[in-house]
Parts: structure tokens; C-alpha cells; sequence
């Protein structure tokens, strides 16, 4: 690429940095968001740091093979964010792309036009393949990944490294110069709205707050006595599902769902859908409810919608429901919605001090759902 080539695309324009940027670099630099996420970034970051980057920083990478780009507003020049590519492996024809926006830039898609312009002026220049990395919590940023056409690969063990030495993993997104341009079709969609309801009970994506009622919920005596192990889990393992739902609902491994009362607000439970083979469209299904909530028929109406959606949107073909045999309330649910007893798997999951619990499945098929 050439330094200081000018690339306007998707509504954005891609410019050289200019000391007049100085007071907009601090802004996106200096924001919470950004230092949580780019730990390579001074902390604190200072007007010093900006005029660092604006005269040395930037034009070392573009002498070290790579490119940095100011975003800026073709209307009004105003500097929005930066991109820019990193890492390159000439022998690969591949570079990792990275980028952040100002506070009052994000919500504007400035981030994924900008994604968009760069990956296309990179394989218009030569470059085939093109990573992004993640923070497996940063949700905002997977979703760019996705709407800029990068395909989730896969994770990257250790390969973040913390403001203090420390190590985390990173999701690993890739587009391909033969790549369609985008957005990426997902394995598991967002819910229409946001929410599935009945307006009696309402379904909508867990977060990072509900972590003290999953907690609660799921270390119930008889709620872990159905579950394979039956052991309790930690309150941090918890915390650590509800912070990463988003990223796991996105990568397409498990859709994570709060059950709520419609009326009241209240959360009554929760519930989830997985694919268990994409290739031939089976998912499976899993709920729990509060003790406060039980024989409402909270559970069978959840159970109705998540199918609902999981056959419409999500594309499900088939669904099953694994349960243990003495849990008769749950086979009550499964069947009020139209599930099948299909088979009773002996010993297929692991129990406590290596004993094997027996596996009683239930099936759905579309026609099927009552």
C-alpha cells in the first residue's frame, strides 16, 4: 500500500493522520471502551501519547509493511476513528486488521464501514487473507467482524496479552479475498425484536447482570441433581457464562436466554438452544425454572417458543431434549409441547466418583410442535 493514499468507501474516507487529530485521538484513546479493549494503548493515554502516534507511531507502520489510517467524516474531515493492518506476513499474503471509533462516533456503523473499506482496498492491493482478533467479551467488535464479512475461524489460546503480563484468549475472525463482502449468515440469529414472548413469559438474550439469578437458579439442589454431572457449579463460572453469552450466541456455539414474567418483569428461569449437528440441522434444548415460577406452566410455554423460533429463524430442522429418567415434571413439559420419547441412551453421561447416568431423549420435529 502506498502511505498516504487516500481510500473513500461505504461512507467513510480513509486519510493519513494530521496533527489536527491530536485532541480526537485522545478522545478515542483515552475512553474506558477502548482501554479495555486494546491493551497495547497507554493508560492513561495523554495528548503526549496522541502526538506519539500522530508523528512516529503511525508512520512506523507503514515503514514496517502495514498501514494507519485516520477515519474521518468525508463531509466534515473530523476524525472518527482509526484503522489500520498490522502483522504482515508478505510470504502469506495476510495482515491483521484492527480498529477503534470515538465515543460519539459508535453506533453510526462507522466501525464496519471503515473494516469494509480497508479489507477491500488490501485485496485490491494484493493482500489474500486478513485476520481480526477479539476479546471474547467485547460483543460490539464481533459484530463488526460478522456485518464486514469475517468468518469466525476459531479461538486463539493466550494470544492477548494484559496491561500487567498477563495472557487471554482472543476469537480469531477471517475474511478471504474470494469472500462475498458480507454480513456474514450466522448459525443463530438475533431474536426478532430482540425477544420472543407470548406476553405471558418473555425470552431475551442473557447478560452480563443476570449472573446473581443464573447463579441462584442453577445451584439449586434439584436443579443440579439434572444435570450431567450433577455437580455445583461456582459462582464465577457464572459470571464468566453470562459475560461471554453475547460472544457465544455470535460465534454460534449456544443461544443463552432468560426466562422473564412478562407482567412483573421478574425472571423466572432460563433456558438455551445449541446446534448438535449442523450438518444435518438438529439442535438441542435445555431449561430451568425458579421454585417461585413452578407449575405455572412457565416452562412448556419457554419450551413452545424457543422451539418456535429455533424451527423459524434459526433454521432447525430437528430438536431434542436429553433429560434423566426420574425427571417427570421436565417429560410433562417436553410432551405438552409435542416431544416424542425416542430413546433411553444407558449410561451415556457422566455422573458423580465415575458412575454413568442413564439418558432419556425426547424429540421434536416441526410439524410436531403444539
Amino acid at each position: 500500500m502506498s502511505v498516504g493514499q487516500v481510500v473513500e468507501a461505504h461512507g467513510v474516507r480513509l486519510r493519513p493522520f494530521r496533527a489536527s487529530d491530536t485532541a480526537d485521538v485522545v478522545d478515542g484513546c483515552a475512553d474506558p471502551l477502548s482501554q479495555r479493549f486494546v491493551s497495547s494503548m497507554p493508560a492513561p493515554y495523554t495528548e503526549i501519547d496522541a502526538r506519539w502516534w500522530i508523528d512516529t507511531g503511525a508512520p512506523a507502520v507503514w515503514t514496517g509493511g502495514g498501514a494507519a489510517y485516520a477515519i474521518a467524516d468525508p463531509a466534515t474531515g473530523r476524525l472518527l476513528g482509526a484503522v489500520g493492518l498490522n502483522y504482515p506476513v508478505p510470504a502469506r499474503s495476510q495482515a491483521e486488521i484492527g480498529y477503534w471509533v470515538r465515543p460519539a462516533a459508535r453506533g453510526r456503523g462507522v466501525a464496519t464501514a471503515a473494516t469494509r473499506a480497508l479489507s477491500e482496498h488490501a485485496f485490491a492491493t494484493g493482500t489474500l487473507r486478513l485476520e481480526l482478533l477479539t476479546e471474547p467479551e467485547n460483543g460490539a467488535s464481533q459484530r463488526v467482524a460478522l456485518a464486514a464479512g469475517f468468518r469466525y475461524e476459531g479461538l486463539r489460546r493466550s494470544a492477548g496479552q494484559d496491561r500487567d503480563g498477563g495472557r487471554h484468549d482472543l476469537l480469531a475472525w477471517v475474511r478471504l479475498a474470494e469472500d462475498p463482502p458480507g454480513p456474514v449468515a450466522r448459525l443463530l440469529p438475533d431474536l426478532p425484536d430482540g425477544v420472543l414472548t407470548d406476553q405471558v413469559v418473555a425470552l431475551r438474550r442473557l447478560t452480563p447482570d443476570d449472573a446473581d439469578v443464573m447463579y441462584r437458579l442453577h445451584s439449586r439442589p434439584e436443579v443440579v441433581a439434572n444435570q450431567a454431572p450433577p455437580v455445583p457449579p461456582t459462582r464465577e463460572a457464572f459470571e464468566r457464562r453470562c459475560r461471554l453469552a453475547e460472544s457465544a450466541w455470535l460465534t454460534g456455539e449456544i443461544a443463552r436466554l432468560l426466562i422473564v414474567d412478562v407482567a412483573t418483569g421478574e425472571p423466572a428461569g432460563s433456558c438455551g438452544l445449541s446446534y448438535t449437528e449442523v450438518s444435518s440441522g438438529e439442535g438441542s434444548i435445555g431449561y430451568a425454572l425458579l421454585p417461585d415460577w413452578r407449575g405455572r406452566g412457565y416452562a412448556t410455554r419457554a419450551v413452545r417458543l424457543l422451539a418456535g423460533w429455533a424451527f423459524g429463524p434459526a433454521g432447525i430442522a430437528r430438536l431434542t431434549a436429553g433429560t434423566v429418567p426420574e425427571n417427570t415434571a421436565s417429560h410433562r413439559v417436553l410432551e405438552r409441547v409435542g416431544f416424542q420419547r425416542e430413546a433411553l441412551q444407558r449410561g451415556r453421561l457422566p455422573g458423580l466418583a465415575g458412575t454413568r447416568l442413564d439418558d432419556l431423549t425426547f424429540a421434536l420435529l416441526p410439524a410436531e410442535l403444539r
